[in-house]
């Protein structure tokens, strides 16, 4: 347990404005087995915190102190705790593990801590390198040795960031999420969405000829390039959003008493048509806030496949290894479309989409075609033949973890209605 008198306790010092960075890392120690020392956790009504921040120092067993151009460049009470730990750990014996400097950011290392081999939080795999020092730091002490890894992403609350220079983000509401190696995520909120940005370039698509699981359609890999930005949804469209565009055309409701309790579940029984109808009314909705250069449809499948797995080949959305735990399959047990986001931020992919993996299949924009993928071959046609299949991704609640895959791929005539198809939207320039 955390905060088990065996447990390693950690001072975590920080300036005050990486209070957010400092918040995520007191989490996900905490999910670790570790007993971290945060001031707005730690400190009680009435104590001097002077006093108390110099005793928590002293009987701390290691202090990780947060680099960023704020704790680096700014005078103030975080010098004095940078001076209590480097006062501190002259008393430890040469060789013990117990100060270690943590870049937040790209920033110099203090002089007076260039002795101290750095970490660097915001770089894949940096995390996973604190831990080790951690736990052997731990087992120095002979305390509990820490569980091991159960999660890539933080529980810590939301922050502010300010948007890019892009015309729309300007003018979207945006809220920040805290994720894997304290990469800040933004999310815009438009059009009674929220989207995630994915960046223009290369990524790997499809299954390697080593993999077992892989189907021959899924193949060969190859690379991919993406020259746009573009932003997909977070989540897919919900009951509840699908209805606005039900109540705006005067049409049915595909999902029968979905009021009930499925607001937030994906829209499912949603033809290829249907999907494209609901983006092409949402595009003009949109336009206050991205401008008309910008407009809503569904995404390609390359788009799909890139926002689900990242640029590495990512096996699913979270990393290589299989965890029932991080999605909505077969092996669940539960039997059902789950709210969305409910697997969310552990099950997320490394651009922050939830419901990647499990929950329902997606359309996509595109053609069944085979490998390799070129948008250049008409696959982003949209007015081909009815029977023309189109490419469905990520699986369903019913499904095991096969077809969950990134690289795994289904299809369907584009007037299919099925009872675990939905979708979700991609906001992109026209040019894209």
């Amino acid at each position: 347990m955390p905060d088990s008198p065996n447990a390693l306790k950690v001072f975590l010092c920080h300036a005050s404005e990486d209070k957010d960075a400092a918040r995520n890392l007191y989490h996900r120690l905490r999910k670790h087995g570790f007993d971290p020392w945060l001031d707005e956790e730690k400190l009680l009504p009435g104590q001097n915190w002077r006093v108390e921040i110099r005793k928590a120092v002293r009987s701390a067993d290691a202090v990780i102190v947060c680099l960023s151009p704020n704790s680096t460049t700014k005078e103030g009470y975080v010098q004095k705790e940078i001076r209590f730990a480097l006062d501190a750990a002259d008393e430890k014996p040469e060789g013990m593990i117990y100060l270690i400097p943590a870049r937040l950011e790209d920033c110099a290392v203090p002089e007076r801590l260039s002795d101290w081999q750095w970490v660097d939080l915001h770089r894949e795999g940096g995390f996973e390198r604190l831990l080790r020092s951690l736990r052997r730091r731990a087992k120095n002490l002979h305390r509990a040795s820490p569980a091991s890894a159960i999660s890539a992403a933080s529980s810590a609350p939301s922050s502010s960031v300010t948007p890019s220079a892009n015309p729309f983000l300007s003018a979207a509401p945006v809220r920040t999420l805290l994720t894997i190696d304290f990469r800040r995520i933004p999310v815009y909120q438009i059009g009674g969405l929220e989207l995630v940005k994915v960046s223009a370039g290369k990524f790997i698509m499809g299954s390697s000829d080593t993999d077992e699981d892989a189907r021959d359609w899924e193949k060969p890999q190859h690379i991919v390039e993406i020259p746009y930005d573009y932003w997909i949804g977070r989540f897919p469209v919900t009951n509840a959003q699908y209805n606005e565009f039900v109540q705006a055309q005067g049409i049915e409701h595909p999902v029968k008493n979905w009021q009930r309790k499925f607001e937030d579940h994906p829209v499912t029984r949603v033809t290829w048509y249907d999907a494209l109808a609901y983006c092409r009314w949402l595009t003009p909705r949109i336009w206050e806030q991205a401008g008309e250069d910008f407009i809503i449809r569904l995404p390609s499948e390359a788009e799909w496949e890139k926002a689900a797995r990242g640029t590495s080949g990512n096996r699913y959305p979270w990393g290589d290894t299989w965890d029932p735990k991080k999605c909505n399959s077969e092996e669940s047990g539960i039997g059902d479309t789950t709210p969305v986001g409910q697997f969310s931020p552990e099950g997320d992919s490394p651009y922050g989409c939830a419901d990647m993996a499990g929950n329902v299949w997606e359309w996509t924009g595109s053609l069944y075609k085979p490998y390799p993928y070129d948008p250049a071959d008409g696959s982003e046609d949209l007015g081909t033949p009815d029977d023309v299949r189109r490419v469905l991704r990520g699986g369903a609640f019913h499904y095991d973890q096969n077809p969950v895959r990134t690289a795994a791929r289904d299809w369907l005539d584009p007037d299919g209605r099925d009872w675990d198809v939905g979708f979700r939207v991609v906001l992109s320039p026209t040019a894209g």
